[in-house]
């Protein structure tokens, strides 16, 4: 059996690292009702967006973007994984990269390579790791996304679908569903499919259709759009991953704290068990003493 002092030793060492994780529980909460706003404020843009180009690839059906085709003869497959920085947020990460794994499997089965864009610095560790061909990064997002930091290494697959190098692109993140569900998503960003481009349009779907005027011109205006669309995609996608990030982080250090308060129950029920017991034996100790002398 340990000695008190050892006993002494692990509680306020357990202790400490309560105080730490209920700190750090405070801090995700605190964070993530800046990211749940954050990420219901994208939504609507995301929604619009679609909406739009939805009318407008209906409007001018002469003018197939890229985007819109399917590139048949392809053999290589995008991958754009967005994971967190950080760690202490429970199996967020550990089942997104598993689902991505399942994908990466899946496309090799199927005889083709796979090009990954890694966001975050979880997935882009993983994913050198394993050996994927990661084409490009974004790592050490912050606390709030921004749109320019994400595009570059995002329009490097855009580009590749668009030259007809890459069959699809496909987008794993993990949707925000409420503080204690997320839910790991893998959709297929390229090529866009109009069912999804006009799932809001078709709830109310006018009795008319609109003849549009382009300035410049209708391609330069579908491709503009189209591209921004793609990019809009990918920041819901991040903003969602963060709010999920944060949640999960929340629950998982009240867990840890819980569990720790648990601990320091057990270790003080042990040491006063100790101390009885070492209390029990001076005494025996000195009553034998005192007989032996008597």
């Amino acid at each position: 059996m340990a000695s008190s002092k050892e006993i002494r030793g692990k509680i306020k060492s357990v202790e400490n690292t309560k105080k730490i994780t209920k700190a750090m529980e405070m801090v995700a909460a605190s964070k993530m009702r800046k990211a749940q706003e954050r990420m219901r404020a994208a939504r609507p843009y995301a929604e619009k967006i679609g909406n739009i180009a939805a009318e407008l690839a209906k409007a001018n059906p002469e003018y197939r973007h890229p985007f819109l085709v399917k590139n048949e003869g392809a053999k290589a497959v995008g991958m754009v994984v967005v994971t967190t920085d950080k760690g202490l947020c429970g199996g967020l990460n550990t089942n997104l990269l598993r689902a991505a794994t399942a994908k990466l499997k899946e496309v090799d089965a199927a005889g083709q390579t796979a090009e990954v864009v890694a966001i975050g610095g979880k997935g882009f560790g993983f994913m050198n790791r394993i050996g994927a061909k990661v084409v490009a990064h974004a790592t050490q997002l912050g606390d709030q996304p921004h749109i320019e930091t994400l595009i570059g290494p995002v329009k490097v697959l855009l580009d590749a679908y668009a030259e007809g190098k890459l069959s699809a692109v496909y987008l794993c993140y993990t949707q925000f569903i409420n503080t204690m569900k997320q839910e790991v998503k893998v959709h297929q960003l390229l090529p866009l499919k109009a069912s999804e481009l006009a799932t809001a349009t078709a709830e109310a779907k006018p009795a008319h259709s609109w003849d549009y005027i382009y300035e410049p011109d209708a391609a330069t205006v579908i491709d503009e759009l189209l591209v921004r669309y793609s990019e809009a995609l990918v920041y819901q996608a991040v903003a969602e991953n963060m709010a999920s990030e944060q949640s999960a982080r929340m629950v998982a250090m009240k867990a840890a704290t819980d569990n720790a308060g648990n601990l320091i129950n057990e270790l003080k029920l042990v040491y006063n068990k100790t101390r009885q017991a070492a209390i029990t034996k001076e005494l025996s100790e000195i009553v034998g003493g005192a007989a032996a002398v008597g």
